[in-house]
């Protein structure tokens, strides 16, 4: 069984068709054994077979116990602890944001202790182009969908300053905003992914401007990035080989 698992493991969103000899070198496995196993998998499903030369991918009950899976996850369930984690450091409202069109919802918040504070408050929605916890979604999305996050309505800055903006959140994982949906607020945010890389929402810190300055504006968003990035992997993204 351990073996047959690193078969199935050994294939990436990068290299859906593997040879037997690819197989072989990424599992260990000797070519004999490597093929009784693939009969084995292919009988299940769980790999086909085509091509010559033959070439190697995953089958249709994969995907049966990936929709499984999926279907048992409650996102605000497996990102709660992350949440805390990030209120206990940071002391600020943190709020996660699931992105439904061209907005991006809140559906799970835990605010502030502070007395002066900012909140969104579940079940409040923005357009993507709209602030941190926003364009963090948009900066991973394909032109098309950008574009028509352009076209849905005005841009909170100069076109040119705005696609710099996201070239910055892909760089560096996070993004930054102030002022721009509250007066005297910053929100900082980075967002996570589901499997196949596909953008599925936002991790996102709120907090009045006269406590956080840029220097704590980039420890809120490096530990943003690397709670959104364990949640991603909980969705089941992997991140792309180098």
């Amino acid at each position: 069984m351990d073996r047959a698992l690193d078969i199935l493991v050994a294939f990436t969103a990068e290299d859906t068709q593997l040879s037997a000899g690819e197989l072989s070198r990424r599992t260990g496995l000797s070519r004999p054994t490597l093929y009784r196993l693939l009969h084995t998998l292919g009988q299940k499903g769980f790999v086909l077979a085509e091509g010559e030369p033959q070439r190697f991918r995953l089958g249709p009950a994969v995907g049966h116990l990936a929709h499984v899976w999926s279907s048992g996850i409650d996102l605000t369930t497996v990102a709660q602890e992350g949440m805390k984690r990030i209120q206990d450091e940071t002391g600020e409202t943190v709020a996660l944001f699931s992105r439904v069109g061209g907005e991006r919802v809140c559906v799970a918040e835990l605010p502030s202790r502070h007395p002066l504070s900012f909140k969104r408050g579940v079940g409040y929605r923005e357009r993507i182009a709209l602030g941190a916890s926003g364009r963090v979604i948009l900066a991973y999305v394909d032109d098309e969908t950008v574009q028509a996050a352009v076209r849905a309505g005005p841009l909170p800055f100069a076109r040119k300053r705005f696609d710099e903006d996201l070239a910055k959140i892909r760089e560096r994982g996070w993004g930054v905003s102030r002022d721009e949906l509250i007066e005297g607020a910053v929100a900082i945010a980075a967002p996570f992914f589901r499997a196949g890389g596909v953008v599925a929402g936002s991790m996102a810190v709120f907090g009045p401007a006269v406590r956080i300055d840029e220097t704590r504006a980039a420890e809120f968003g490096r530990l943003l990035a690397r709670e959104a990035q364990q949640l991603s992997a909980t969705l089941g993204w992997k991140p792309a080989a180098d």
